[in-house]
């Protein structure tokens, strides 16, 4: 979980006087800059997390919520839960071997030894429609004794360190402090 009241700002303090002239318009200029600064920091979490993960901005997207600020409470807040994702989200192949499926720029493409998502004989192998696109593993000769496979890929696990944290720290740092210059110049009429 991400919040933009957590990350250090140093770089605010000399914004104090000018805020303290707003008055009862303080609040109201401080969450239009931390919820755009959010929504800015949110894309950038998002296309990270994409290639940290190797899942499509689509599917991270839905995962990823978002608390936005308000005037009593000036906190914007990124949370995502879930647990191990299943292979069917990530781009997949399936080779003699069994399905190839790319996880990410730290895992890269990773072999799942038996198990597959298609049926017929090689090369003109036809998806199965019975298993919506999920990759499966025979658990014994039994044909219908399948369970689905999981990727290892945990979306909030992903979302708290690597590049994805950084994308969130450097977003923040970079433009809340224009956006609240923004708000305030625009608060006093400047």
């Amino acid at each position: 979980m991400f919040s933009v009241g957590d990350v250090d700002m140093k770089g605010l303090q000399r914004f104090d006087n000018m805020l303290g002239s707003l008055g009862a318009e303080a609040p109201k200029a401080a969450n239009r800059a931390i919820n755009r600064t959010g929504d800015m920091a949110r894309t950038q979490v998002i296309k990270a997390l994409a290639k940290q993960t190797g899942l499509p901005q689509k599917t991270i997207r839905r995962s990823v919520k978002v608390k936005r600020s308000s005037w009593s409470d000036l906190t914007y807040t990124l949370k995502s839960a879930g647990g191990d994702v299943s292979l069917k989200y990530f781009q997949k192949r399936e080779t003699r071997e069994g399905v190839v499926a790319n996880l990410g720029a730290g895992r890269g493409r990773e072999l799942f030894p038996r198990t597959f998502f298609r049926g017929g004989a090689f090369p003109r192998r036809v998806d199965l429609t019975a298993f919506g696109g999920h990759v499966m593993d025979r658990m014994s000769e039994g044909r219908f004794h399948l369970k689905k496979v999981k990727s290892g890929v945990f979306i909030p696990e992903e979302m708290v360190d690597g590049a994805t944290a950084e994308a969130f720290e450097r977003s923040v740092e970079q433009n809340l402090p224009r956006r609240l210059d923004h708000e305030i110049s625009r608060a006093l009429g400047l």
